[in-house]
């Protein structure tokens, strides 16, 4: 899981950034010693396509409140306060938050609520991935028609200003359609699928081999930004 730590004390994050990196599971994005700097974060990781999975929040912070910060959000993460106030316990389980952590936090009452937020992110990560497996095929406009194209076909996808070429196993020639980068993608949800480059979608399991940033898919050489690299790593090295 991708988590930030938003805190207005330095030892506060200091702490909540040791305690992060030592349970595996969670991937630490950055720190934020209030909610405007956690809302600039959380936008420049969704505008490059990346998500915020959890936020560990203070409560009591100058300018937004962390319930307010909480009421204010568009997305939805999961939320773990650690405070030094118990008075808002109840305000926060309205919230839906997943737990509730008063300070000084032993690490295992930290780990303990890591490990609920964690349960429930792979059961939601469980639900899409039956849901995609359910669904084999996707239907576009192209060439007048309705054409199916079946997500196992599908090498990786070029985006073009408000269009998209498909390049699929069973024909030569790409399927286009109108169609944004961010439409298409929102249909790989849990695939194995990947952003690689602001033009590009790559099928993970038709990846043959990686070198210098460039994908190779048969004859096709697919560019990698730096910006995914590290990712794409990840994701590969998780299948093997």
């Amino acid at each position: 899981m991708r988590c930030i730590a938003v805190d207005d004390e330095p030892l506060a994050l200091d702490l909540l950034e040791d305690n992060i990196l030592q349970v595996p599971y969670l991937e630490f994005v950055g720190r934020c010693k209030n909610a405007f700097e956690a809302i600039e974060l959380i936008q420049k990781e969704k505008a490059e396509n990346r998500n915020i999975d959890l936020i560990f929040l203070d409560i009591q912070m100058p300018g937004i409140t962390g319930v307010q910060f909480v009421k204010s959000m568009v997305s939805n993460p999961m939320i773990i306060f650690v405070t030094a106030y118990d008075q808002f316990a109840i305000e926060g389980f309205d919230l839906n938050v997943i737990d509730y952590l008063l300070k000084p936090v032993s690490f295992e009452r930290f780990l303990k609520a890591c490990n609920r937020a964690n349960e429930l992110f792979l059961l939601k990560e469980n639900t899409h991935t039956t849901k995609a497996v359910q669904e084999e095929h996707f239907f576009v406009n192209a060439e007048y028609s309705l054409v199916k194209v079946k997500y196992a076909d599908i090498l990786y996808i070029e985006g073009l200003k408000d269009y998209i070429k498909i390049y699929i196993s069973t024909q030569p020639r790409p399927i286009i359609t109108r169609m944004t980068m961010k439409s298409i993608e929102e249909k790989f949800a849990a695939m194995p699928f990947m952003r690689v480059h602001k033009s590009y979608i790559v099928s993970l399991n038709k990846i043959e081999s990686i070198r210098n940033l460039k994908i190779s898919i048969g004859t096709h050489l697919i560019p990698v930004s730096e910006q995914f690299s590290d990712e794409l790593l990840r994701k590969i090295g998780s299948k093997s």
